[in-house]
This record gives structure tokens, sequence and C-alpha cells, in this order.
């Protein structure tokens, strides 16, 4: 089996340390394997992404030694491929248009049954005030309405199948090996997820799943916050008939305070480091990864 990993940035700013980390960790277990190491450019914000901030990424990467085959996907470009599985779970029943504004779902969420959660992770958990008691699929979805996932339909499509994946890294409380998703869980601790943005004709939950199943990505390396999400891509990736990677999420980079970084932290960018006089072993040194990995050590 090919062994093919990607690292997937937003072109909304400068990259820092966390990034140089899982695109670091990323290369170094394509290649410590025989893989591949691939880039995408994972711009579906157009409102905030930038063509220099995209420039930046190149440079910043092939400074750091990093290599990858060309043309690069760039999720600006896919946006048949989203359409096209939206118009499938929308004539499947398991898709309806939400217009509820943020501060909808706030004032919805602020009185939760008791011991429920209030956010998952894609944020405020839905309360479900749009959700039809059946779906109209007679006419084509609404493109000025946000469209959600009923979590529920959407199980018990794929009741037959039980979901899973496999962890080689650490979830946010130590998860590792086989995961098994409970489909309680996804319904009372993620609920209706969103699919398209108005203003992005996709979502991020649903175009990384088809990008990395378009890429043929077998092991998608990535930080610890994103692990709750993997179990919205696993339910997806069942949904659509695609095949569910193999996950491994590494530690988050943090600063001397214990924050993990953002982009906005230009005080931790890759470029200020390399305008500073640093060497990529420098900043290989500042992840904590030595200059050449056993497969053993990439965590």
């Amino acid at each position: 089996m090919n062994f093919i990993t990607r690292f997937a940035p937003s072109p909304t700013g400068p990259l820092h340390l966390g990034h140089a980390y899982s695109a670091f960790l990323a290369h170094d277990m394509a290649t410590a394997r025989g893989g591949q190491f691939l880039l995408r450019i994972e711009d579906i914000d157009q409102s905030r992404s930038r063509p220099e901030w995209e420039t930046a990424i190149y440079d910043d990467l092939h400074w750091l030694g990093l290599n990858w085959p060309s043309p690069v996907l760039r999720q600006s470009e896919r946006g048949e491929a989203y359409t096209d599985a939206l118009n499938q779970l929308w004539a499947w029943g398991l898709l309806y248009p939400c217009t509820c504004s943020r501060r909808d779902i706030e004032t919805a969420a602020s009185a939760p049954q008791e011991g429920a959660p209030i956010h998952g992770p894609d944020g405020l958990i839905y309360p479900g005030t749009c959700r039809p008691q059946t779906p109209d699929t007679t006419l084509p979805y609404p493109k000025n309405s946000a469209l959600r996932l009923d979590i529920s339909r959407a199980l018990a499509a794929v009741a037959q199948n039980p979901l899973h994946f496999t962890e080689t890294g650490a979830g946010s409380d130590g998860e590792h090996g086989a995961i098994h998703i409970p489909g309680t869980d996804l319904l009372t601790t993620v609920g209706d997820v969103v699919l398209l943005r108005r203003d992005m004709g996709t979502s991020y939950h649903l175009s990384v799943v088809l990008d990395d199943a378009a890429q043929r990505i077998t092991h998608v390396v990535r930080g610890q916050d994103l692990f709750e999400a993997t179990q919205i891509h696993v339910l997806l990736q069942h949904l659509l008939d695609l095949p569910t990677p193999v996950y491994h999420h590494h530690r988050l980079i943090r600063d001397a305070a214990g924050k993990r970084l953002a982009k906005r932290d230009d005080a931790r960018a890759i470029s200020k480091f390399r305008a500073e006089g640093a060497t990529p072993a420098d900043i290989r040194a500042m992840v904590g990864l030595r200059a050449t990995l056993a497969p053993s050590s990439l965590q």
C-alpha cells in the first residue's frame, strides 16, 4: 500500500512553529516509509485568503527543506466536487436548510438540558431549530442558506456499518489504536453540523473529506485539536462511500504560557525566525524534532 500524507494550510496568515511541526511530521513519516508527501491549499474562505500568504506558504516550506509534487490541489478550484456531494446528500434527504443566525443558536443553546454539552467539534451544538420532520428533496437545495447534515438520519443510513478509525498518534485524552464511534456520541456531542456555508459553497468538514479521498491520502497527520472532528469525517466517508485514512493526531506547539499558537501570533512566525538568521535545523529543534527521525520517534 502506498503511504501518502499531506499538509493542508490555509493562506490566511503566516505559518508558525505549529505549522512547521505538522508539516515536518507529515513529510518525515512519508519519507521514512518510502511514501509521498503532498501539499494542499485550503482556501475555501475566499474572504480571508490572500495570494501573498499562499506564496509565503510555498517559500517557508521550501526553505524548511520540504518538497512536494505539482500541481498543488487548491480548494478554490474544487467547487464542482463539493456541489456534487451536496446534491447527493440532499437527494438522500440528509440535508436541510438552516437560516439561524449565530445569535439564534447561542440563545437556544443557553438553556441546554441538564448535563448536556453546549459545545462540540463544530462549535455550539445546534438545537435543531430548522430541522424538518420530513425532508423535501423535490427541489434543488437553496443557495441562500446554510445546509446542515441531519445526524440522526445520517446515522440511520449507515447503521449497518459501525463507525471506527485507526489512531496512530494520540487523541486529546490519549486515545490510541482502534477508535469506535458510538452513534449516541454524534447525536449528543456533535449535532447537526454545517456542510455548506453561504459564503463558501462548502464547509471544512465536507471539503477535507472529499479532498483527502481525491488525493488518495492514506495517513492524515494533524493536530490534536481536530481529533474530535474525526468522527464527523468518518461519518461522511461512510455516507459518500469514501475510504477512511489512518489518522495521526499530534501534540500542539504552545507558547510559554501554554497557549496554542495561532496565525495572529506573528512572534512565532517561521518567516520571522528565518529573517533573524535561524536555520531549518533550528526550527526542527524548536519544535522538538531531531534532524533525522526514525519511524519509532514520529509521534
